[in-house]
């Protein structure tokens, strides 16, 4: 596993900047070393049509 470096919180950056939105809560987790943060990045659905 990589750690979030600025190299990937430049990417989630962009992203975003791009249209990808940010879904849910975070979940977090400790794996004995580490503290483990995720959040799911989604392309956001187009509208429904009726």
């Amino acid at each position: 596993m990589r750690p979030s470096d600025a190299a990937f919180c430049q990417r989630v950056s962009e992203a975003i900047g791009l249209g990808y939105e940010l879904h849910g809560g975070p979940a977090v987790t400790f794996n004995g070393e580490n503290v483990i943060v995720a959040q799911a990045l989604v392309w956001p659905a187009l509208p429904q049509r009726r």
